[in-house]
């Protein structure tokens, strides 16, 4: 799964057995050598999805990790990028690969803080996530996405790329069902807990929680990753204004 500058069997066993703060932490320095980082094309397809609804002045990436999606979301942006995580080794290596003091292009900040307590008030158009959703139980979404609002301008827009349900059929379906069962295991019988699961996001749920929230919801078909035998598209972009 891994390359040789990637992480050991044993580093990820340590993180996985540490919170989940601190198991990012470890994970950071070889974080973007291992599949959990986001693909290009993802970020590349979603760029492309939004590129048609700015301007934007100013960005804003929830999680940002090590800053894969504030290197998306710069050619967006017009005046500056906020990148967001609690993880301060996961902000440290994004520092290191988006330099704040570029010459040309919008400004680059990083802000540690919990995405359920995120510490803007308007200030963004444009805020993106990508790969973090299932570090939120469900009942922790509405704070998530109240945040999110709450740090958007009037008009402003939340978007992140959702996958459709994977058939019973595919391996990937029994492959998600089989860590979530271990992660529930770990975390019922191990402190502190580690929040990793990809099965509680559901796009219905999804939607519910941000018209709550005060957004109007939208989706994109991302095309460039085709479509199921019934025509819906394999993924999609989200695409949330706050009203």
């Amino acid at each position: 799964m891994f390359t040789s500058r990637g992480p050991t069997l044993r580093e990820l066993a340590v993180q996985a057995l540490s919170s989940t703060e601190r198991g990012y932490d470890l994970l950071a320095p070889k974080f973007d050598r291992t599949p959990f980082r986001t693909p290009d094309r993802f970020l590349a397809a979603t760029a492309e999805a939004l590129r048609p609804l700015g301007p934007f002045d100013a960005g804003l990436d929830v999680c940002c990790g090590t800053g894969a999606g504030v290197s998306a979301l710069l050619p967006l942006c017009r005046e500056r990028v906020t990148g967001v995580d609690f993880s301060a080794g996961m902000l440290a290596a994004a520092a290191a690969a988006v330099p704040a003091g570029r010459a040309e292009g919008p400004a680059v900040a990083w802000v540690r803080a919990d995405a359920r307590a995120l510490p803007f008030a308007e200030r963004h158009d444009l805020a993106v996530s990508f790969g973090a959703f299932g570090h939120f139980l469900p009942a922790e979404r509405p704070a998530l996405f109240a945040g999110v609002h709450r740090a958007l301008r009037p008009g402003g827009l939340f978007a992140f790329p959702i996958g459709a349900p994977q058939p019973v059929r595919s391996p990937w379906h029994w492959a998600m069902l089989g860590f979530d069962g271990v992660m529930r295991v770990r975390n019922a019988l191990w402190r502190p807990p580690f929040v990793m699961y990809y099965r509680t996001f559901g796009l219905a749920a999804v939607r519910d929680d941000l018209a709550d929230a005060g957004f109007a919801v939208r989706l994109l078909p991302l095309e460039e990753f085709g479509r199921r035998p019934d025509g819906s598209p394999n993924w999609r972009l989200v695409v949330a204004r706050k009203t």
